[in-house]
């Protein structure tokens, strides 16, 4: 592994001159660490607000303080632009743009081959391409080298490509993009050397590996390996409901273990970009192999199956209540996909508040981080987040906690509403009004 001398040696990177293109949650904080390694960066992104936002010195996420996004602009090191005719300036063109699924979940590679396309419009020699979005193995020498070479140069002649998948972990106070181990697969020995050698300014710890396919899978098995285990807790989550167990209670007294045991949640579904993204760009790569991956479409079936299973959960208790679901007036808290943070990609609450509707409840959400919905890929809710206090807590028939927010004083909650359906265990240590809480 290759480490850079300091966390963030300033004046390291004043030579790298690097180009990011898509200015969200990967690529925002990949600018500020190189900022920080002292390089020059130019963010590129087609959201003109969101680049007129940047250039204000405004962040426009949330664990990116705005201070921070100050002091990169007020430095002069980075700037923000829609104007892809300047690709042709940095020395190295990071890609950190969306990578979703179609609806019959296939990946949609879309938001890469047009960033491919409008590159190779403007590649220059000596560029070094690098993508840093999750996708199959495979992508970028088969999809990406194609593209690029319609402008005329070759791959590790005349310009340079490799693989870096990002691990951004949104609101992880324990690790930042600097100190998270940086894997790079190159497509050629000297893709790999000026990769190493652009990244070595930002983040401490390199792990070079032996081409891009192999960097490629390496971000697949991660992603793959949380989704398999979280299926299985979820689907033991309904078991245990079912034999009378606490699957929390479990999963706590099993953690015991000093070894052999790693502990997952369950929840009311997947969220963020990856986990619930991932295994599905694996199992349609398999399919041309002639390979079915039974076990890795299994877990994908049980994960994306828990927002029912949620819905029905609070049927069943307004039910109890000689109430039923539809007329119902439902408070979902929480729209982000995990706690604390801004981020509602892929978050299960969207379908969570779908599925309520559609049976005929009335649904408003509460979340301390997104004031409003704004469109989606796939939702476009048009809510606004609803004040949270003992008076509007007591006019709901039930309050459903889907994203467990530390700044939520679940004690309180639970006194002032009707009935709480808790998908995350967040009452556990809530004393009194137990009767009134109902584990999903």
């Amino acid at each position: 592994m290759a480490k850079r001398k300091s966390a963030n040696p300033k004046g390291d990177g004043a030579s790298v001159y690097v180009g990011i293109v898509g200015l969200g949650y990967v690529g925002l904080p990949l600018a500020r660490e190189f900022c920080k390694g002292g390089a020059k960066v130019l963010g590129f992104d087609v959201n003109s607000k969101a680049v007129a936002t940047i250039n204000r010195g405004r962040s426009p996420i949330k664990h990116i303080p705005h201070t921070t996004m100050s002091e990169m602009i007020g430095s002069g090191q980075f700037r923000a632009t829609e104007d892809m005719r300047e690709l042709s300036k940095p020395d190295a063109i990071l890609i950190c743009v969306p990578t979703p699924l179609t609806k019959n979940r296939e990946p949609d590679l879309q938001y890469v081959e047009t960033t491919c396309h409008t590159i190779a419009k403007y590649l220059r020699k000596g560029q070094l391409v690098v993508l840093e979005s999750t996708t199959y193995p495979g992508t970028t020498r088969e999809v990406m080298l194609p593209i690029l070479e319609q402008s005329g140069l070759k791959a590790e002649k005349d310009f340079f490509l490799a693989y870096s998948p990002e691990r951004e972990d949104p609101g992880n106070k324990s690790f930042q993009t600097s100190t998270i181990p940086k894997v790079i697969g190159g497509y050629g020995k000297e893709s790999l050397r000026r990769a190493l050698e652009v990244y070595r300014c930002a983040i401490e710890t390199l792990v070079p590996v032996d081409n891009c396919e192999v960097a490629e899978a390496a971000k697949i098995l991660e992603n793959t390996y949380r989704c398999i285990n979280i299926a299985l807790v979820n689907e033991l989550k309904m078991l245990f409901d079912r034999m009378g167990i606490d699957v929390w209670e479990v999963i706590r007294a099993a953690g015991t273990k000093p070894f052999g045991f790693s502990a997952f949640y369950p929840g009311p579904g997947l969220g963020g970009h990856c986990i619930p993204i991932d295994p599905f760009y694996l199992t349609w790569k398999a399919r041309q192999y002639a390979m079915p991956t039974r076990f890795i479409e299994l877990a994908g079936e049980i994960n994306t199956g828990m927002p029912e299973y949620v819905v029905q959960r609070t049927a069943d208790a307004l039910n109890e209540r000689r109430k039923s679901l539809k007329g119902s007036r439902v408070l979902v808290l929480g729209l982000a996909y995990k706690p604390d943070i801004d981020d509602v990609r892929e978050s299960p609450s969207l379908e969570l508040i779908e599925m309520l509707k559609e049976k005929g409840a009335k649904v408003d959400y509460n979340d301390p981080y997104i004031p409003q919905t704004h469109k989606q890929r796939e939702y476009d809710l048009r809510m606004k987040s609803k004040p949270l206090t003992a008076k509007t807590l007591a006019g709901y028939d039930a309050v459903l906690i889907a994203t467990n927010h530390s700044e939520y004083d679940y004690a309180w909650i639970v006194r002032h509403a009707r009935l709480v359906v808790d998908t995350r265990n967040a009452t556990a240590a809530v004393r009194s009004g137990r009767s009134k809480i109902v584990k999903a």
